[in-house]
């Protein structure tokens, strides 16, 4: 029969590779692109992920000063989201990778 720190150690093992994993292909999304928004929904995605990391070496450490410092990087991370939001808002309509004031400015169709 295996013991619970075996399945703890095994469990904790497998949590970090697929984090691992998951913060390598969120990083090919930030350098790929292949627009604005999905670069920010990236970054975004980078932030969840390193929560995850976080959370797992505070458990296989024990030491609950980890969930402090994952809750302040949520936090952290939502206002960067928020503001990387209001940003393209503010730059106009994201039409395939490009970013196109004229044709939003004076009505015409994004796209087309």
């Amino acid at each position: 029969m295996m013991s619970a720190q075996m399945i703890l150690e095994w469990a904790v093992f497998i949590a970090l590779v697929l984090l691992s994993l998951a913060m390598a292909l969120t990083v090919f999304r930030v350098i790929r692109g292949p627009t604005l928004p999905d670069r920010i929904l990236a970054l975004d995605m980078l932030v969840a992920t390193a929560i995850g990391f976080i959370a797992v070496i505070g458990i296989k450490t024990g030491f609950a000063l980890y969930v402090d410092i994952a809750i302040a990087l949520g936090l952290v991370g939502f206002l960067a989201t928020v503001a990387f939001a209001r940003f393209v808002m503010a730059r106009g309509f994201v039409s395939e990778g490009h970013l196109d004031q004229n044709k939003a400015a004076t009505g015409e169709k994004i796209g087309g």
